[in-house]
Order: structure tokens, then C-alpha cells, then sequence
């Protein structure tokens, strides 16, 4: 069995590539990038505004669920009817077109579900759907809500 009698060379990094790389990129973002000096020097004066803090975009649809046992929670925190009528009248305050999707068991009471909708006619919310589970034909069930 022959010996090895010489060290083999250590393999090395070859790094040239990835500098072209960054210097074309350097160079891209530096000739992208417009730095606008003239707009700050024209002899504007904007409005001035009291702070009342950063506008914010409508809250998505609100999520009232309703337990087969009866215990009510939007967003998943419980709430008792009176509680929920006066939290979707002040979401409502802040965005009028508040849409609210409304999730019933299907082996809990009615009553329930009913009272649901009645604190959201109360809190004058008027998108309103109903979360019911389709039969298509070929008899698949899906979730999707309905109403509005």
C-alpha cells in the first residue's frame, strides 16, 4: 500500500465574483437612487396641523363567535351582549362602514346567535354576514360566509 508522502493544498475561497457582484449593485442603487435637493429648496411654507395621531385604514371585518354553550366573543376575547353592543358602537363611531362576520355553532341555540345580531342592529352596524357551511353537489363541505 503506497504512502502519501506530500501534504495536499488547502482549498481556497474565490471571492472575486461575489465583489462584482456587490460593486454592480453599488452602482445600481447609487444611480437609482435620486437625491432630490432642488424640492427643498423651493420657498414653500406648508400648513401647520395640531397632532391628533396617525390616520389609520379601516379594521378588517370583526369576528363575533358564538359557542355552543353560549359564551360570545369578538375577536376572541368573551364578551357579554351589553359589552358587545357598546364596543361595536364605538368601533362604529371610528369607522362607519365596520363589516362584522357572525360565526354560530350549528348544534348551539338560535336565542343566541339572534341576540348576536340584534346587539349588532343595536350598535347600528350595517354590514352584517352569517358564516354558514355549503352542501355542494358533489358533497364537500366548505365554510364561507353570507349575508351583507
Amino acid at each position: 500500500m503506497p504512502l502519501k508522502t506530500h501534504l495536499d493544498d488547502e482549498p481556497t475561497l474565490n471571492l472575486t465574483a461575489m465583489l462584482d457582484v456587490m460593486f454592480l449593485l453599488i452602482i445600481f442603487f447609487a444611480l437609482g437612487t435620486r437625491f432630490v435637493e432642488a424640492e427643498r429648496k423651493i420657498d414653500v411654507e406648508v400648513p401647520k396641523v395640531a397632532d391628533r395621531g396617525a390616520l389609520s385604514a379601516a379594521p378588517s371585518r370583526k369576528v363575533i363567535n358564538v359557542s355552543r354553550d353560549g359564551v360570545v366573543t369578538l375577536d376572541r376575547t368573551p364578551v357579554s351582549l351589553p359589552e358587545l353592543t357598546s364596543r361595536l358602537a364605538a368601533l362604529r363611531q371610528q369607522y362607519e362602514d365596520l363589516a362584522v362576520l357572525v360565526r354560530g355553532d350549528g348544534r348551539g341555540e338560535y336565542q343566541r346567535v339572534a341576540d348576536v345580531l340584534n346587539a349588532c342592529k343595536q350598535a347600528k352596524i350595517k354590514h352584517v354576514g352569517i358564516a354558514v357551511r355549503t352542501m355542494p353537489v358533489d358533497g364537500h363541505q366548505s365554510a364561507m360566509p353570507s349575508g351583507e
